[in-house]
């Protein structure tokens, strides 16, 4: 009985199977610009950064499991891959790492203290030749600084063990519900957010940690200034690395689209939100925590996702007229394409992901994810479920049906801000959803329920 029981956990992943099933490999590079250039993220800003505050980092790590089968987990201290670059870097791994997309997780911490990237939000920044050609020369710099840092992770593979367990932390709040002037006097927060910490440890044969990975659903706009940082995630990944010395931290952005740090707007703010949740990943490490067999599942699609009618030369010369700033912008950039007889997008290609490492499923979506999605999805496959947005490409907001209905920045002025001809159609939230649950199928991930051992 007891064997049956215990073969029936170790083929749902619960069990590991050996210690040196695992392989893992960590490495990481600096990737702060090394001269003044636009900052990403906020439309206020009227000139380019003024030195920096920490690093910026990438950082890979690399897993393989008992059957050889490989993925890597890429995190950025940056604002968010757009298309391009991110199709060019994974093209670029699949051909020297034989890495599909599938294997692939190109995560945002989406901090708003790091360059802009590419041709990327373009209409919110006052941009003149010079500093394009300064984002161009950075961003191409950047893809090859990606593929050679997951050749080294993949070069660093070792035995390993990984182990999983989410913590939890409270500074995130919802913006849409909250007004952050009157925050101080507020004695109740409301609206829905995840105050979820997933962690992954990975330690080597001999027990020491090389590797942690963790992730929250939260803004990083603490900081809106000119010096370079990761804002709240950067300090959480440097205060872990002090606290282990010898593992890299990988932070990793959740579903926090609708989700900010308050109060904020200063450095020690910044810190001390970093070492809050810092103190959430170092709970849950001193804890027990569950070994994960070493097997890997991984599956990717891309949903095609509507958009609504854009708007008729009419409407935009209207708006151009008496709008100002990225808005007025975007108007004259839409009116040229119409003069130029070049149609509008109706769709894009919408990225979904989801890895199963042993029993633990880590689902991956695009876009500034709002907080709804990981609600739903952890409804449907379980609070253990690790969450992710701002990965793989980040086009624009994704708002839940709830939101686009009742409008505001994250249903209708983030696809001006983005470059998008329109909105997002009604159906989005359905199509991601239905999405995610037949990717899950195809990974092997089983809802809660489903979960039967047999005797």
């Amino acid at each position: 009985m007891r064997i049956a029981i215990a073969l029936s956990l170790l083929l749902l992943g619960v069990l590991p199977a050996g210690a040196q099933g695992w392989k893992a490999g960590v490495a990481k590079v600096a990737i702060t610009p090394a001269e003044p250039m636009w900052m990403a993220g906020f439309a206020a800003r009227t000139h380019a950064s003024e030195g920096k505050l920490h690093d910026l980092w990438a950082k890979a790590l690399a897993i393989q499991d008992a059957d050889g089968k490989q993925a890597v987990l890429i995190t950025t201290d940056l604002l968010g891959f757009p298309k391009a670059m991110s199709d060019t870097i994974r093209a670029k791994l699949n051909d020297r790492y034989k890495l599909s997309k599938a294997q692939i997780i190109l995560n945002s911490s989406h901090t708003h203290s790091g360059p802009v990237l590419g041709a990327a939000l373009s209409d919110i920044y006052p941009l003149n030749e010079g500093d394009q050609k300064k984002i161009d020369q950075y961003s191409a710099k950047l893809i090859d600084r990606i593929v050679n840092l997951t050749g080294d992770a993949l070069k660093a593979l070792q035995p390993a063990t990984i182990d999983t367990r989410n913590g939890v932390t409270r500074f995130q709040v919802n913006r849409r519900n909250n007004d952050a002037a009157t925050l101080e006097r507020l004695t109740e927060i409301t609206g829905p957010g995840d105050p979820a910490v997933p962690v992954l440890k990975v330690s080597d044969a001999k027990g020491k940690i090389i590797a942690i990975a963790f992730g929250y659903a939260c803004h990083p706009t603490v900081l809106d200034g000119y010096q370079w940082s990761g804002d709240y995630p950067g300090w959480a990944q440097i205060e872990l690395e002090k606290l282990y010395p010898g593992a890299t931290a990988l932070f990793f952005q959740g579903a926090g689209a609708d989700q900010n740090p308050l109060p904020r707007h200063t450095v020690p703010l910044a810190i001390q939100y970093g070492k809050t949740l810092a103190a959430a990943v170092e709970r849950v490490l001193s804890e027990e925590m569950k070994p994960l067999a070493p097997r890997l599942s991984t599956a990717y699609n891309e949903v095609s996702l509507s958009l609504t009618t854009a708007p008729t030369r009419e409407q935009l010369s209207a708006m151009a007229e008496k709008a100002t700033g990225f808005q007025q912008r975007w108007a004259r950039r839409m009116i040229a394409q119409i003069d130029a007889k070049k149609p509008f997008q109706t769709s894009y290609p919408f990225p979904l992901q989801v890895w199963k490492l042993g029993d633990q499923a880590i689902m991956t979506l695009g876009g500034e994810l709002v907080v709804d999605y990981a609600i739903n999805l952890k409804k449907i496959f379980g609070q253990d479920t690790f969450v992710m947005g701002y990965s793989n490409d980040v086009m624009t907001y994704i708002p839940s049906t709830t939101i686009l209905r009742e409008g505001g920045y994250e249903g209708e002025v983030a696809a001006i801000v983005y470059g998008l001809p329109a909105t997002w159609a009604s159906d989005v939230e359905i199509e991601i959803l239905n999405g995610m649950v037949q990717l899950a199928k195809e990974a092997g991930v089983v809802k809660p329920e489903s979960r039967v051992i047999k005797n």
